[in-house]
């Protein structure tokens, strides 16, 4: 009888520890097809190299595009910001000043200001990088905080967020930052995010609600390298990295539901991003736009109305803030993965913002 009992019992854990198999196998083939969906292969389809500028209806896009280009100012070469038509027609300079750098600009969202850094000299001769903003025409500019970098403009066009420096000494690291901080336009008051441990961060963006932002984070707060996303008025951040979010410089839609950001130095991605919940949830990650490997493409930016992006390509450079980059232009892409060049010059042609049709 006794060992009647111990058969079946060993024949009941058998199939117990068979069932338990089982559903480890489900969970681990499950979390496979997960991870495959969330890091899908780029296209071979995909093309290298930009279309002729004819393969895009350039001419019926009708928003702008201000970028950093280093060209020569009354004889002098420095960093100015440009605006252009979609199609790279008619140039403007906005800022015409050979004795400091302009560059980084950034269109508030009713399309009437830019915010930018400017590289320029302290009393005592010492290079310092600031924050600045101006009339989207380059008149009326201000200066909103000394030693800051990397800023953006929160959702209502009344608020310029900004990082500060690192260090006094001046630097071109993009994240020699820290702290977040909030410049009121009307006051002129500033006041720092909540979360006062933020630092390493670079290229923050605001989402088109104020509630939220994404950044890139490089040897700080715990993080290798990452993207994150963080509330407004919170002290959470998150690893968008877990969603195959990796690489740098994130970039909301204008609903706020989508991302693009550069995956490599020859990859931007694009992905829907879900703030609904109690934590950032990131699905449909794909490839739009791969390069050669002895090229680069950088400074990913969604139009407007969100039918593009525009951004940089040229041969391996500096992609960074105040870096030179010889033979880079101006690129946009529909998101069919179809890209075109619209500048032609190569005169370091980086960070293009889209202006959104003034109000």
């Amino acid at each position: 009888m006794n060992k009647q009992r111990c058969l079946e019992k060993l024949a009941l854990k058998g199939k117990e520890t068979m069932v338990l198999l089982v559903i480890i196998l489900c969970l681990v083939l499950t979390d496979v097809t997960y991870c495959q969906s969330k890091a899908p292969s780029p296209s071979p389809k995909l093309r290298t190299t930009p279309l002729p500028k004819s393969n895009l209806n350039l001419k019926e896009i009708p928003f702008r595009i201000v970028h950093e280009t280093f060209r020569e100012t009354n004889g002098r070469e420095n960093w100015e910001l440009r605006m252009i038509n979609a199609d790279g027609s008619n140039p403007i300079n906005l800022t015409n000043t050979p004795d400091v750098d302009e560059m980084y600009p950034h269109v508030s969202p009713d399309g009437t200001k830019i915010s930018f850094v400017v590289d320029e000299r302290t009393k005592d001769g010492k290079k310092i990088r600031n924050v600045y903003y101006m009339n989207i025409d380059g008149s009326g500019r201000v200066k909103v905080a000394d030693n800051a970098r990397q800023q953006c403009w929160n959702s209502d066009s009344k608020t310029i967020v900004y990082l500060k420096g690192e260090f006094e000494r001046y630097t071109t690291k993009d994240y020699a930052t820290s702290g977040l901080f909030y410049y009121d336009l009307k006051t002129g008051r500033h006041r720092q995010h909540p979360n006062k441990k933020l630092h390493h961060l670079y290229n923050i963006c605001c989402s088109p609600d104020g509630k939220w932002f994404v950044a890139t984070v490089h040897g700080g707060m715990g993080f290798r390298h990452a993207n994150l996303a963080f509330k407004a008025d919170g002290n959470k951040i998150y690893d968008l990295n877990r969603f195959e979010v990796k690489g740098c410089r994130p970039d909301f839609s204008p609903e706020g539901k989508r991302i693009t950001w550069g995956r490599t130095d020859w990859d931007l991605c694009t992905a829907e991003i879900d703030f609904t919940g109690p934590k950032p949830q990131v699905r449909k990650v794909r490839y739009l736009i791969k390069c050669d490997k002895e090229y680069e493409i950088y400074h990913t930016d969604f139009s407007p109305d969100g039918k593009y992006i525009a951004f940089s390509y040229g041969p391996k450079a500096g992609e960074g803030v105040g870096t030179k980059a010889p033979g880079w232009n101006i690129c946009i892409a529909d998101l069919n993965g179809k890209w075109v060049q619209i500048t032609s010059d190569g005169l370091h042609n980086k960070e293009p913002d889209w202006v959104p049709i003034t109000r």
